[in-house]
């Protein structure tokens, strides 16, 4: 049958089973949101505030369902505008395609109206992308992006697409779409190999990573740790693959990872890596990394082999398929002396905070209790994120969305939208500081249009709090640029925006808010004042090995 480029764009979507769009139209796309206006009972569009919040609304959807995300904008700034959300997708591995539409083929390099070379542009931050100049091969370079965006280590496509193939017509036929057979990189004996350094290992941790979310792996990782009996960690992509309830659960790793976690893995005799990237702020002095143990890496991507850290044998592979493997063969262990000396350090250090007073890791933990885990919370990034990961006890995958590669500040509000459009039945909240809040506020307009009953909780310490703490504790006080000294009312704000808002000013308001807005039914802002100078521990000073963590009494008693 003859179709319309932007018709051909739509059927595509539709064979991909998407059935949730978010995006704001322009010029160049008009006739695709032409042709979404006629099918539009076919399809649900969010119209965002700014086409960042469309990335990002696209990628906090495929983070908790595990979908691929799609977001759409029109030339120029409509498509530049993107550029944030993507980045934040590809160094979070997060499946999304994002489709703009360019100026008319005859324009193209000519400096025209609302102009740029936005395959060009994003072309180091996506898996793949496409300019689409002819419509017979819109339909085949539409599957290809999905395709792309889904398979082996996921990540986001962009199709750009001039604006007369969405007007032009050819032949269109429907494509009824098969599950492709995994290719299969590793053997028996790599299985085997593995299952014989875990036997020889008498100090084995477990060391967890979003690609154990990705691969849907949570099952395996749980059976696979009680086998083998030994400590589990996580990064903060990999939160949720392991309950955070579990017993051999020992918190996250890293930067502002527990001192159970940067300890144990510091004196392990073998670190098992599972969907882990060996990111500096897990790892510190790479160095000194792990430095006792064998390094067992198990990672679909080929390229994270040996980038960061040499391992000692690796195997590439999906997570789910290769620990299925060892789980098949690996026999029941006893680590109990490990575990025990583990056990102590929990004891010994567990992660505290000030009890006197209004903080952070209050009211997620008291959101933890009221929700019992099992809410999608999504953050922006700085101190609030770290307590948010800390805190919150992570019993399932993709209940936890953040970014972690890049460190978007503005990204847990769209995020939170995106999730709530793709799990209507699950409670969604986004736990922001106040200095990411205002970058991309505007996002509560959508929220409030489409009726989505988010919660945003605002930590507010009226100063850019990581920053701040970093120039407390390594640039002698020097607040430069860090307090912000003025008088925006958030609550003014979300009722001025079309959302139910409660200011916490301390600890007795903080559960019978948090259940007004859990039962409100509409978006709610929850403006939450606390103290400027709260501090996230442990902490690990960059560059420093991760054995070198230090929290408030290690500082308390070098003074």
């Amino acid at each position: 049958m003859q179709l319309t480029g932007a018709q051909i764009v739509l059927e595509c979507l539709k064979e991909q089973g998407v059935d949730t769009v978010f995006g704001y139209p322009g010029g160049t796309i008009l006739n695709i949101y032409d042709e979404l206006y006629k099918q539009q009972d076919d399809f649900l569009h969010i119209r965002t505030s700014h086409e960042q919040g469309a990335a990002h609304a696209a990628d906090g959807y495929a983070r908790s369902t595990g979908k691929v995300g799609v977001c759409m904008a029109t030339s120029g700034p409509g498509s530049t505008n993107l550029v944030t959300g993507i980045a934040t997708a590809y160094m979070d591995s997060v499946p999304m395609v994002a489709i703009t539409c360019n100026v008319n083929l005859p324009l193209l390099g000519k400096d025209s109206f609302q102009e740029v070379d936005i395959a060009g542009i994003t072309m180091p931050i996506t898996k793949h992308g496409y300019i689409v100049k002819d419509v017979k091969e819109l339909a085949t370079t539409l599957r290809k992006a999905f395709k792309i965006a889904k398979s082996g280590r996921p990540g986001p496509v962009l199709v750009d697409i001039t604006k007369d193939v969405t007007q032009k017509s050819c032949d269109y036929k429907t494509v009824t779409l098969s599950e492709e057979k995994r290719k299969i990189t590793y053997n028996h004996d790599d299985i085997l190999t593995a299952i014989k350094m875990i036997k020889a290992s008498k100090r084995p941790f477990i060391y967890v990573g979003g690609g154990a979310v990705i691969s849907g792996a949570s099952e395996e990782l749980k059976n696979f740790a009680h086998t083998v009996d030994a400590p589990v960690c996580d990064t903060l992509m990999g939160k949720g693959a392991f309950d955070g309830t579990d017993e051999l659960y020992t918190g996250m790793i890293g930067m502002h990872g527990t001192k159970t976690s940067n300890f144990g893995v510091s004196e392990c005799d073998l670190l098992i890596t599972l969907g882990a990237r060996f990111s500096d702020r897990v790892t510190g002095n790479a160095k000194t990394f792990a430095s006792k143990a064998k390094i067992l890496q198990i990672d679909i991507d080929a390229a994270e082999i040996n980038k960061n850290i040499r391992t000692n044998f690796a195997i590439v592979g999906d997570l789910k398929e290769v620990l299925s493997a060892i789980n098949e063969e690996l026999p029941v262990m006893n680590h109990s002396e490990w575990l025990e000396k583990i056990s102590d350090y929990k004891k010994k250090y567990p992660l505290k905070y000030e009890t006197d007073k209004l903080t952070c890791p209050y009211i997620v933990e008291e959101l933890d209790k009221l929700t019992k885990g099992e809410a999608i919370i999504s953050t922006d990034v700085g101190q609030h994120q770290m307590w948010a990961a800390q805190y919150y006890k992570f019993r399932h995958p993709r209940t936890f969305l953040t970014s972690g590669g890049l460190g978007t500040m503005g990204y847990g509000l769209g995020a939170c939208i995106g999730a709530k459009a793709g799990n209507p039945d699950k409670l969604c909240v986004n736990i922001a500081g106040d200095g990411c809040f205002r970058m991309n506020m505007n996002e509560l307009a959508t929220a409030s249009k489409y009726n989505l009953p988010i919660i945003e909780i605002v930590i507010n310490n009226n100063v850019l709090g990581m920053v701040r703490q970093w120039q407390t504790l390594f640039y002698e006080k020097h607040y430069s640029q860090t307090i912000f000294e003025d008088k925006v009312d958030y609550c003014k704000v979300a009722e001025a925006l079309g959302c139910a808002a409660f200011r916490i000013t301390k600890k007795s308001e903080v559960v019978p808010v948090l259940k007004k807005a859990i039962n409100a039914g509409k978006p709610v802002v929850i403006d939450c004042i606390i103290e400027e100078d709260d501090k996230v521990f442990p902490m690990v000073p960059a560059g420093a090995s991760i054995s070198e963590a230090f929290d408030a009494g290690d500082l308390a008693s070098k003074k």
